[in-house]
């Protein structure tokens, strides 16, 4: 399906076409949310995507792409390809600089295709949506909402692992020397990262089961349909080089695994879980912290604790970036 002015081209296209343009270096798209990525929104689709018809507009002019907004459709609603439960925010996917240029050809689109009411979330303040969207939509008299709803947090990575825990004030410093010299002296330590696609299905029968070891909600969240979603995530993701499956071993058995994504010179802790034999030892922690001073090591920029506000997040120097929830009435 496709409309047609004298100047722009909308397409309603699928999601092989929009992993072709994330392949085609030579489109200027600019990819910044991992979550948006084609193989994310085609296995959240497959899994979760019931019941709604899928909205992948790709704006043109002429032959120039200029960008894609992944969405879902009930009736006049429309969302974000995705949800808060396993996508820690979202965003349209845009050519730098042109991102007014493509909201205001996407909501004459929305608008004529008879959608009356966008419920886009959730969404970092740094979104096209929150910047060129709303304000595109509050230009044309649309209603707007934005309210905060969550948070989330980021670590700056400075370029050592001594400067890092110098960054963090003196208790916690010390805490984390103490909690590494008990962990010393308990066992023998092993910390891998596993980051082949061959081995995804193996490493993530580990994963799963410190998943549901370390809490009891942690066990009721992990469904049938949830497990089969990471399982699918997890092998696209490896197969486009972002997974890496971070395990802690004491004497030889593992303790804790923190699954992340390594991305744009960012590293996502996505989850984890721990076996609670070892919650004397902080096993889950210090994985965390082992996974902090590997991308350190690798010479990441960023580490990012994603969604939730978690006290050891705070602890280990994450800063708080609010996430929002944004509703336009089109009239």
């Amino acid at each position: 399906m496709a409309t047609t002015s004298m100047k722009y081209n909308v397409t309603i296209e699928d999601f092989n076409s929009i992993k072709s343009y994330w392949l085609n270096a030579q489109h200027s798209l600019r990819w910044n949310c991992i979550f948006v990525l084609p193989g994310w929104l085609k296995t959240w689709w497959q899994i979760f995507g019931d019941g709604s018809d899928p909205c992948l507009c790709v704006v043109r002019k002429q032959e120039d792409l200029i960008g894609i907004a992944p969405l879902m459709v009930k009736g006049e609603n429309a969302s974000l390809v995705g949800d808060s439960n396993v996508c820690d925010w979202l965003d349209f996917i845009i050519t730098p600089g042109r991102g007014l240029e493509f909201c205001g050809v996407l909501l004459d689109y929305l608008s004529n295709q008879g959608i009356t009411h966008l419920d886009l979330k959730p969404l970092r303040p740094d979104s096209i949506i929150l910047t060129d969207l709303v304000e595109m939509a509050r230009e044309l008299g649309y209603n707007v909402s934005c309210e905060q709803e969550d948070i989330s947090l980021e670590l700056d990575l400075p370029s050592s692992w001594g400067d890092y825990l110098l960054m963090l004030n003196g208790k916690q410093r010390h805490e984390i020397r103490r909690k590494f010299r008990r962990l010393h002296e308990a066992a023998t330590i092993n910390f891998r990262v596993f980051e082949d696609a061959k081995e995804v299905r193996n490493i993530m029968r580990t994963f799963f089961a410190l998943f549901e070891q370390a809490k009891q909600n942690k066990a009721a969240f992990m469904t049938e349909g949830m497990a089969s979603f990471f399982n699918s995530l997890g092998e696209a993701m490896a197969e486009a080089n972002i997974l890496k499956i971070y395990i802690l071993e004491l004497d030889a058995i593992p303790a804790a695994a923190a699954m992340c994504f390594d991305y744009n010179s960012t590293i996502y802790l996505y989850n984890s879980g721990y076996d609670r034999r070892f919650s004397s030892l902080s096993a889950g922690l210090l994985c965390k912290v082992l996974s902090i001073k590997d991308s350190i090591q690798r010479g990441k920029k960023k580490y990012d604790f994603l969604k939730g506000d978690e006290v050891y997040k705070h602890r280990l120097g994450g800063k708080e970036i609010p996430l929002y929830r944004c509703q336009i009435r089109i009239k």
